[in-house]
């Protein structure tokens, strides 16, 4: 290989960087996640090791070690898992938001925005979230009444789209 065809090395160096930081990504990864990545067997205990250290210097040597790991292995399919670990983060965030909005609507305006609502939840029963609505507005003390807001929000949770 000449050294037109060879990357510089600081361009190795980004590269090395780069692959040490997805490895600790991995470290990060909820287990669930990290399970169902196909891992070197090296790899898997390194990143399971880290987890359970708790002294700075061992850890910050194992990232290093972990990253010489990275460098030997096919690292597009672990960056795809954790871009796809992101994305239902952020969708998931935003559907959540977008349920706290609904129940603030409800609140706010009472039973004329349900007829809005089944255009953007079509599973919602009506008569569920007016019956919801009714009791918030019975409840005679603060307790109660955030107690029924909050079975407002886990009913419209599980019938929003997701």
């Amino acid at each position: 290989m000449s050294d037109e065809e060879r990357p510089s090395k600081s361009a190795r160096k980004r590269e090395s960087q780069a692959l040490q930081e997805l490895g600790e990504e991995l470290i990060d990864l909820p287990e669930s996640i990290f399970r169902e990545l196909e891992l070197p067997e090296t790899l898997r205990e390194a990143i399971v090791a880290a987890r359970a250290m708790t002294s700075r210097g061992a850890l910050l040597r194992q990232r290093q070690f972990i990253g010489r790991l990275m460098r030997r292995i096919d690292a597009e399919p672990v960056r795809a898992a954790i871009e796809k670990h992101r994305l239902r983060q952020r969708s998931s965030g935003a559907r959540f938001h977008q349920v706290e909005e609904w129940r603030d609507r409800l609140l706010s305006e009472g039973v004329a925005a349900i007829p809005a609502l089944k255009g953007a939840a079509a599973s919602v029963d009506a008569a569920e979230v007016r019956r919801l609505l009714e009791a918030i507005h019975r409840a005679h003390d603060e307790r109660t009444r955030r107690s029924t807001a909050r079975a407002l929000f886990r009913y419209l949770d599980r019938h929003f789209p997701a």
